[in-house]
């Protein structure tokens, strides 16, 4: 029977078609390769980030090592934890935890910040659409902008005789530049060609104002925004350092005045982080709104 078997003709095999001839064997290197690509991403993004703040405290820990007066990372770290542990306590109006001195400077920030948006954006609307009105400010916005924030406050404490309004008079003043500039630069490089179609078409002023300048300029005044924001946070500090009362700027000096240099250095974080979220919030709102308006 075996032999009958092996007698018979074998079938003829089949040939590779192209298509197969054409695919190339998939190689486990390149595979592997391909695999890694994310992880060397994810390296790239983290590991120089972690490298710097790894220098950063390496000079901080030199430094302290040297000057018995510094605090060590360990030992601010360890009064960050008690800190962080309880921030709203409230036993006095001047012993009060970092969370409710954060949100007395957040809260003056947003008044000062807020009357500065609503009086600088459409101020800078009539200097870059009126020449005239441009010619008229012009002196007067060289002349103020150049101004420390804190030369400011003593014109708000007289003026209110307060030092909460003070305050928020100087951040006023202070925010109000960037706001002004970048809006009427704004306005002042919407492309002619859209005035003149707005001119044929016999527009309203309103409709001038509405479609074709602001969305034009939008970009223009969210940077100014994110610039005045920043000049609001940097002068609430300082003007709470020499005002006094509840405020992130006040604690510091506070903590300076009772040689608490721990507590200094955890405040010059929390400044530094709650400044990056305000300007994050605001690159984002940017993001979203000019993306909004190249969809339209």
């Amino acid at each position: 029977m075996s032999a009958i078997l092996r007698s018979l003709p074998k079938p003829p095999v089949a040939a590779p078609t192209a298509s197969a001839r054409s695919l190339p064997a998939r190689k486990p290197a390149a595979v592997a390769a391909r695999g890694a690509q994310p992880l060397a991403r994810i390296v790239q993004l983290i590991l120089p980030p972690l490298l710097g703040i790894a220098l950063v405290v390496l000079a901080w820990h030199i430094i302290a090592s040297r000057n018995t007066a510094f605090p060590t990372p360990q030992a601010t770290l360890q009064e960050a934890i008690v800190l962080f542990a309880d921030p709203f306590y409230r036993n006095s109006p001047n012993d009060q935890g970092i969370g409710w001195n954060v949100l007395a400077s957040l809260k003056r920030v947003a008044l000062g910040f807020g009357l500065a948006a609503l009086v600088g954006i459409p101020l800078g609307f009539m200097i870059g659409r009126l020449a005239f009105v441009g010619r008229m400010f012009a002196p007067i916005i060289s002349l103020l902008k150049p101004v420390s924030p804190l030369a400011w406050l003593p014109i708000g404490l007289l003026v209110f005789k307060s030092a909460d309004p003070a305050a928020i008079w100087s951040i006023f003043i202070c925010s109000i530049w960037p706001m002004v500039i970048n809006t009427a630069v704004g306005v002042q490089r919407v492309p002619q060609d859209y005035m003149n179609v707005a001119r044929v078409l016999n527009l309203s002023e309103w409709k001038v104002l509405t479609k074709i300048l602001l969305p034009s300029a939008l970009p223009y005044i969210l940077t100014g925004v994110r610039l005045a924001i920043g000049t609001a946070w940097l002068v609430i500090v300082a003007a709470e350092m020499l005002t006094g009362g509840v405020g992130i700027g006040f604690w510091v000096w506070d903590e300076w005045n009772n040689l608490n240099v721990s507590h200094i250095i955890i405040a010059i974080v929390i400044i530094g982080v709650v400044g990056l979220l305000l300007e994050q919030a605001l690159v984002a709102l940017a993001r979203a709104l000019t993306h909004e308006q190249t969809a339209n």
